[in-house]
């Protein structure tokens, strides 16, 4: 992994916006089942933090006609951070604006990854006060963990999916300075790439979208810090009719906890047990994973990731989730995709036949 004179100017990932065709069923997932706290309403947005965030929000849901990523923001490591950054994307004709809109948040950076994701970078960020009634006795945590759900301590990452991996990932490399920690690769295509400006395995991932569609979101993940989390949660969402995709598991690439499922709205979540590999060594160097090896870099303890979602469902979705579901239904192993050759092409071998994959022979 070569030196970049950007490395560490990007702090972390201090939030998400999600679009949702049905924002109540979504607000109502993240506050009564994943315990986080509204901290302000405004016109079609709900702004959500978990309790260990250290801002005025990390998530907010905004009514729309389809689910998607609205946008996500990294704050800079300093305010010379940011204009440093800026001047990257601007020196490479990357188109970018300047907007100062957000509520909690200062001077802000917008502009697009290669594939159409919507981004941006701030510095000013104003921190969580909680209430008197809130306010915990753990001087590090800005409020109390919620007596409700199953509670998220904090947002961690985002996963995107592009036509191109190889293109977004050399782009947070170049202008934001990330490292990326692993890749999957087929031959000389990239699969996957997972990104990181700190110790954590990853803050932004990217995977290729099988179906061939631009600026996707795969899913946004949340922190438990503990695997019995997931657990419990996996149990909260069975009763509580919440669709779980996979796991709850642990996989190789990151070594990271998982629990994979679908917001009412559509999106995909994921709940993140253990943080999984951390990244201490800064001489560190990439770690490529080849196909042949797909198995254990899916998932270390048996989980089958759904060939009908997993490869090929991101938001904005043409369908509604048990559309696609009901027409990537014999998508996979001896079966035909339904009107998309560019997905059987570009889904490897390796996958075809991988025990990690729903459907695939053991």
């Amino acid at each position: 992994m070569s030196e970049n004179p950007a490395r560490f100017e990007i702090a972390h990932l201090a939030r998400a916006e999600l679009l949702s065709p049905k924002p109540q069923e979504t607000e109502d997932f993240f506050t009564r089942l994943l315990g986080m706290y509204v901290t302000k309403r405004e016109g079609q947005s709900t702004y959500l933090r978990a309790y260990e965030d250290p801002y005025q929000w990390s998530l907010k849901i905004t009514e729309a006609a389809e689910a998607g990523m609205g946008h996500a923001a990294l704050r800079t490591s300093s305010p010379e951070a940011l204009e440093r950054r800026a001047r990257s994307l601007t020196d490479a004709n990357v188109d970018n604006a300047w907007t100062e809109d957000e509520f909690g948040y200062g001077k802000t950076l917008e502009y697009q990854t290669p594939d159409g994701h919507n981004f941006s970078l701030l510095w000013e960020a104003e921190k969580y006060v909680a209430p008197p009634e809130l306010r915990s006795k753990i001087l590090t945590r800005p409020s109390k963990k919620p007596l409700q759900g199953i509670p998220v301590k904090r947002i961690d990452h985002l996963n995107l999916m592009a036509s191109d991996v190889t293109e977004v990932k050399k782009s947070f490399e170049r202008h934001l300075g990330f490292r990326t920690t692993e890749r999957v690769v087929d031959g000389d295509v990239e699969i996957g790439a997972w990104m990181s400006s700190n110790i954590l395995g990853h803050e932004v991932a990217c995977m290729r979208d099988m179906t061939g569609g631009r600026g996707k979101l795969h899913h946004l993940a949340f922190y438990y810090g503990t695997g019995q989390h997931n657990l419990d949660a996996a149990e909260m969402f069975c009763d509580y009719d919440i669709r779980i995709e996979a796991g709850p598991d642990r996989h190789g690439i990151t070594q990271g906890q998982f629990l994979y499922v679908f917001e009412p709205g559509g999106n995909r979540i994921e709940l993140f047990g253990e943080a999984g590999y951390l990244h201490l060594d800064p001489s560190a160097e990439t770690q490529t994973w080849q196909m042949s090896d797909i198995d254990t870099g899916l998932a270390i303890g048996g989980a089958k990731l759904p060939w009908e979602t997993y490869f090929t469902y991101g938001t904005p979705s043409p369908l509604s989730l048990d559309q696609h579901i009901e027409q990537f239904s014999h998508f996979g192993p001896g079966g035909p995709a339904p009107d998309v050759e560019a997905a059987v092409e570009a889904i490897p071998d390796e996958i075809e036949h991988s025990r990690a994959v729903a459907g695939a022979p053991n």
